[in-house]
């Protein structure tokens, strides 16, 4: 003899969350609007596919690391420059990780880099890319100890699940040759297959400093700069201006 198991726990082991919750209040709307099966139906795997979307949306932002204040909202557009302006928004729908390009945002230290790179990032999740945002002094770390233990290549593929990368203040660590090294093993990884977006206040002909080889330096240079976008921010000083205004 067999028994019938309740419908809620058949959805739960087809695993329909967004089905238990919902089935019940969307069935006594359909009857009082008179929706055919088909109509309800759509409406519930409807609402499962936004409630999969928002968790999944939720997962990368939590495996992200991006700062949440720094957002496309938080932004003031008015204080960037007019060309920066005009590419925003080109570059928040994602299109140039699908084509795997990158982003350089070069400018002095308080311009907004950094906010620009991350609301960008911000924007690419809500659009289901995985973004990945790290200051580049850890990531080299990180790499640099991968290395040490025979990991570095298990190490690549753990970044390669992002779809893009944030290396923030690319400049400000001057790397020794391993450290380099390391650096331009994960940009030549990278090169043509998924995106990276880099802020530095350095640049190019001051990127010597980072990859001290002058090859090394022109190697990197040409794979990041093949396909990019470059943002140039300058003007005053975001801080300085805020700081000023608390006067």
């Amino acid at each position: 003899m067999t028994t019938t198991s309740p419908l809620p726990g058949l959805l739960r082991a087809l695993k329909l969350p967004g089905f238990v919750d919902h089935y019940e209040p969307l069935a006594l709307r359909a009857e009082k609007e008179g929706w055919s099966f088909g109509q309800y139906l759509r409406a519930l795997a409807e609402i499962e596919a936004e409630e999969r979307r928002q968790r999944r949306i939720q997962r990368a932002y939590k495996a992200s690391e991006l700062p949440v204040d720094k957002t496309l909202a938080t932004l003031k557009l008015e204080k960037l420059p007019v060309k920066v302006r005009r590419v925003l928004p080109a570059l928040c729908d994602g299109s140039f990780v699908d084509r795997a390009e990158n982003v350089l945002a070069f400018g002095l230290p308080g311009r907004g880099k950094s906010h620009v790179i991350c609301a960008i990032g911000h924007e690419l999740i809500q659009r289901g890319y995985r973004v990945l945002f790290t200051p580049t002094y850890p990531l080299v770390q990180r790499l640099l100890v991968a290395r040490r233990d025979l990991l570095l290549e298990r190490e690549l593929k753990r970044l390669d699940r992002f779809d893009a990368v944030i290396l923030d203040d690319l400049g400000y660590v001057q790397q020794d040759r391993t450290e380099m090294e390391v650096l331009f093993t994960f940009l030549a990884e990278r090169y043509e297959r998924k995106s990276v977006l880099i802020t530095s206040n350095l640049v190019f002909s001051k990127w010597g400093q980072i990859f001290k080889d002058p090859m090394t330096t022109a190697a990197a240079i040409d794979r990041v700069v093949h396909h990019c976008s470059l943002l140039e921010l300058d003007g005053e000083s975001y801080r300085a201006a805020e700081a000023a205004e608390r006067l």
